[in-house]
């Protein structure tokens, strides 16, 4: 559905994408993560062609997209992070004024905004303005407008950002049910268990290059954590930390307040072998957790960097 080639963005000396290849298959939920600064915005300003490009090709939908595309732009549906909605109209004026950029048949456009509505969870609502919803209910009415026209693709950047855990499982619960009717959905996070959660093919990206790409679990298999063992309540001294840092399989370890944490390549009796030590040299320490990798993991471990909003 979408592929992107050689794609090249200069701010000045800056060289915000850096000949950035990128395929998106039709019917996927397509996770794009990037620290900040990563070329994510670049990416789909260039994809919605609102920004110039020195070099490459985007085609959606099999053609080149061009400013004046609009045969390309009238099946795509934007939801970006910042909410963009008319203070002044109330929610079923907002919902049918983005319809009707894209539908002109008023019946056509009454049935899709309703069908929005409903989607969304908003009937009780559409005779409100935006300043009179909650930040959750906000959201809602943004993806409302951005959805109404039943686009092939749905580009959702942030759509969950400041909202509560009841809205969020509402939206993303949404997300999911927009691809099941057929929409390829592009989406970006900082909260990675929703990533996790939803994206059938996930991107990672840094300095306007793809760095990663797969499953959840491909990227996971792309890693050298296998393991992390927190034990909590633990006293330990530089020597004993240095010894446990030559046990077999530890690579990497970090203790604060009492608590250390322990990554490990993949290897069975991780934990066994750790306990074993502590036993053996008489220490004792609290709760124990050990945890599969996951995609945090694999985005600090590729890119070096915390994902932060």
């Amino acid at each position: 559905m979408i592929h992107i080639e050689n794609l090249v963005k200069r701010y000045g000396d800056l060289v915000a994408l850096d000949h950035l290849n990128l395929d998106i298959q039709e019917g996927e939920v397509f996770g794009l993560l990037g620290p900040n600064g990563s070329g994510k915005t670049t990416a789909i300003g260039c994809l919605l062609a609102l920004l110039k490009y020195d070099k490459g090709t985007i085609t959606i939908f099999g053609k080149e997209m061009r400013p004046d595309s609009y045969d390309i732009k009238k099946d795509i549906g934007v939801v970006m992070q910042n909410v963009a909605v008319f203070e002044q109209m109330t929610v079923w004026e907002n919902i049918d004024y983005f319809c009707g950029l894209y539908i002109k048949d008023k019946a056509l456009r009454k049935k899709l905004v309703e069908d929005a509505i409903a989607f969304t969870d908003l009937e009780d609502f559409t005779k409100m303005r935006p300043k009179k919803l909650s930040g959750g209910l906000l959201r809602r009415l943004n993806i409302a407008c951005g959805i109404v026209h039943k686009p092939k693709l749905i580009i959702m950047d942030e759509p969950t950002v400041a909202v509560d855990p009841q809205s969020r499982n509402k939206i993303l619960e949404g997300i999911l049910e927009l691809n099941r009717q057929g929409s390829t959905i592009i989406y970006t996070s900082h909260y990675m268990e929703e990533v996790e959660q939803i994206c059938s093919r996930i991107a990672i990206i840094d300095h306007g290059r793809v760095l990663a790409i797969g499953t959840t679990e491909e990227l996971k298999k792309m890693i050298k954590t296998g393991e992390t063992i927190t034990i909590e309540a633990i006293a330990l001294d530089a020597g004993t930390l240095a010894d446990i840092r030559e046990l077999p399989h530890v690579f990497d370890l970090t203790y604060e307040e009492q608590v250390l944490k322990i990554r490990l390549s993949g290897a069975k009796h991780n934990l066994v072998r750790i306990l074993n030590y502590l036993q053996e040299h008489d220490i004792t320490f609290g709760r124990v957790f050990s945890e599969l990798p996951t995609l945090n993991d694999v985005f600090l471990e590729i890119t070096g960097k915390e994902l932060r909003d």
